[in-house]
């Protein structure tokens, strides 16, 4: 038994990979992950602009597909969506297993939609009818705009990871939308899953600097603590809320809780630990979707402990010494939402323009 099995079996937290290749697909390393403990898998445009634009294991679809008649975008939806179906085939005995809680693979709508409601929603639907898995979840942002999407998605049946969450109140209002989704499905809910990724070393990242700027001693004893004290909190609201009677008439229809999942979990400061974002966030009913990197590091260095839930005083005090020095949090928040939105946005547009050039390559012969 591996650290990931244990990951699972003594802190119940799932271990998912963030990252996908079609070279780990047919090669069997993405195989060979799970058979480590990996029980789930995440994408987003940024991962596949580098699997695509780094492999020429990819030439030969995409010359068909242009051949054929697909426009560039087409091709790469094409391209994507073998790489996730196929990949949700070497999930599904995990799915199977845990009857539905995790064996999942995500694959993002295109990032252009992140502010468009309707444009979201046609979407979602669409990919979902594409691939059509049991164990596939469509990634949407839990943008202001994605809100509604969400919600509408999650009341037709269909499983939704939300992304880009970095505050907790905007947590709160995905939270509502899982609630109100959940409330309008008749029958059963048991064949509807959900999880909210929280982003967390960006938060250190964007909090660290304005701290340094300070630089005083109050100032310096606060860097590093920014993130995991927020994704404590996060988690404390998902206990609070996921309890009462309001989640027990829901539960007594086969409903799951909307899990936390804690992303962007690689360590960016090289002189925090390798693990800091997955070892002080292990608790019961969340995710933690690494890099491979992390995964290495956490198999080597990691502490298994339960420990998403404790110390919660300090976490808020540590936001609170923040917010005392001038700190505003909802507005790095706000701010990183933005970054994401843009960074998944231009990853997308860099690579229709790189398979673009290719594109006209095959078209003309060289």
């Amino acid at each position: 038994m591996s650290s990931l099995h244990d990951l699972w079996t003594l802190g119940g937290q799932s271990p998912w990979l963030d990252n996908l290749r079609r070279d780990w697909i047919q090669d069997g390393e993405l195989q060979q992950w799970v058979d480590r403990g990996v029980r789930g898998v995440t994408s987003n445009p940024s991962i596949f602009q580098k699997a695509i634009e780094g492999q020429a294991i990819y030439d030969e679809q995409f010359g068909e597909l242009i051949n054929s008649g697909a426009s560039v975008e087409e091709a790469y939806w094409g391209l994507v969506t073998t790489d996730i179906t196929r990949a949700l085939d070497i999930l599904a005995p995990v799915h199977e297993a845990s009857n539905g809680l995790d064996g999942y693979v995500s694959v993002e709508v295109a990032p252009s939609l992140a502010r468009d409601t309707e444009g979201t929603l046609k979407a979602a639907r669409e990919l979902f009818a594409k691939i059509n898995k049991p164990n596939l979840y469509i990634k949407i942002p839990g943008t202001a705009e994605g809100i509604p999407a969400i919600r509408d998605v999650l009341a037709s049946g269909i499983s939704v990871n939300v992304t880009l969450l970095f505050s907790v109140a905007r947590y709160g209002e995905i939270i509502d939308a899982h609630f109100d989704a959940l409330e309008a499905i008749d029958g059963p809910l048991d064949h509807v899953s959900s999880v909210a990724s929280f982003f967390v070393s960006r938060v250190d990242h964007a909090v660290d600097e304005q701290l340094a700027k300070i630089g005083s001693p109050e100032a310096q004893a606060l860097m590093g603590k920014a993130a995991v004290a927020n994704a404590k909190l996060a988690y404390e609201l998902f206990l609070n809320r996921y309890q009462g009677p309001r989640w027990d008439a829901l539960k007594s229809r086969g409903a799951q809780p909307q899990r936390p999942l804690w992303a962007s979990t690689s360590t960016k400061n090289p002189a925090y630990p390798k693990t800091l974002y997955v070892d002080s966030l292990i608790g019961p009913n969340t995710v933690n979707t690494m890099p491979e990197v992390t995964i290495a590091a956490f198999e080597t260095e990691g502490v298994i402990g339960r420990n998403a839930d404790r110390a919660l005083d300090e976490a808020h005090a540590t936001l609170d010494a923040i917010a005392a020095l001038g700190i505003d949090l909802d507005a790095i928040t706000t701010e990183l939402e933005n970054q994401g939105v843009s960074a998944f946005e231009q990853a997308f547009d860099d690579l229709l323009v790189s398979l673009g050039k290719k594109a006209e390559q095959l078209t003309s012969g060289t």
